[in-house]
């Protein structure tokens, strides 16, 4: 049950960060590899480079990386508050 509040806060994160300004339904498939990648690291500049890959991969666009790291810090602390919950 952790997992699931954990994984609907990192959609709901990533769906309103909507770094390419496509709107929020525009990265389905972008989030369910970004929150796999979450999952997978736990340091702060490798989830940022491969959330940075993730989307340049299907959308051929470079977000920067300093908007990735951000957006890292706060998955990462979403992550680490819910499975400190116990």
């Amino acid at each position: 049950m952790e997992m699931l509040n954990t994984n609907l806060k990192l959609v709901k994160l990533l769906k309103e960060w909507d770094p390419l300004g496509y709107g929020e339904e525009a990265y389905d498939s972008e989030i369910a590899d970004t929150l796999q990648a979450v999952h997978m690291l736990n340091d702060r500049d490798k989830l940022a480079r491969k959330i940075q890959a993730i989307y340049e991969f299907s959308f051929e666009e470079i977000i920067p990386l300093v908007k990735c790291k951000q957006i890292s810090v706060e998955m990462l602390a979403i992550k680490n508050e819910d499975s400190c919950s116990i």
